[in-house]
């Protein structure tokens, strides 16, 4: 494993304390922690994710509105977040994420059902799209975890509820996981491991969606 820097979390963080987006942000400047120039160069890394809709899928003439996904701040950051032993976070030297995330996850999941053709319109809540169901997501955990092996596996945990907008309710609720055990231990090796893994959650959050959705408007038609 790339020699990670520590960042434990810690319930209550003295304010002297520097939020890991804060470091990431200084990291891109080109400066250190402790002042001075960075040493070690920064990689920024992009995952390309790009899901084939699978056949089964229902094809539906429901729109559908995707909301901002919600991550807790240490899980939403452009560090790399490694978990070496249970109970302690720390993060990859030198690498940060070129987008969070939230945002990663968003625009997958967006671009999937978009190319899919098999939904009548879909776009994220910010556009106003009048739609029949609203996407919202939480992600509780993005990070590299060695679980007592000696390789790192590339863990992505979300919560997805489909919301009837109009009536108001929750249609369906289901908390996804995939976690893709990545070929060696350097950054490069995790990254890759995540570009999979977020494939995979992408694929199986999206096929989700439509068939939730499409059970859902046939036990209740709209009036």
């Amino acid at each position: 494993m790339n020699a990670p820097s520590r960042a434990r979390a810690r319930p209550a963080p003295r304010p002297a304390a520097l939020p890991l987006l804060a470091a990431a942000l200084c990291l891109l400047a080109g400066c250190s922690i402790l002042g001075g120039k960075q040493r070690d160069p920064v990689t920024l890394y992009s995952p390309e994710v790009r899901v084939q809709a699978d056949p089964s899928w229902p094809a539906v003439e429901w729109q559908l509105a995707i909301a901002r996904p919600t991550a807790p701040r240490l899980v939403d950051s452009a560090r790399i977040g490694v978990r070496p032993v249970p109970g302690e976070l720390q993060v990859y030297r030198g690498a940060v994420w070129v987008q969070p995330p939230t945002d990663m996850l968003e625009a997958a999941v967006l671009r999937t059902l978009e190319d899919s053709g098999k939904i009548a319109a879909v776009g994220r809540q910010a556009t106003g799209l009048r739609s029949d169901f609203r996407l919202a997501m939480d992600i509780r955990r993005f990070e590299a975890d060695y679980a007592g092996g000696t390789l790192p596996a590339a863990t992505i945990e979300v919560n997805a509820k489909l919301l009837r907008n109009g009536e108001q309710r929750v249609a369906a609720s289901r908390t996804f996981l995939r976690a893709q055990p990545a070929t060696a231990t350097d950054t490069a090796s995790v990254v890759r491991a995540f570009e999979q893994a977020l494939g995979a959650i992408t694929a199986d959050i999206a096929g989700w969606t439509l068939a939730e959705g499409q059970a859902d408007m046939l036990r209740h038609p709209p009036q």
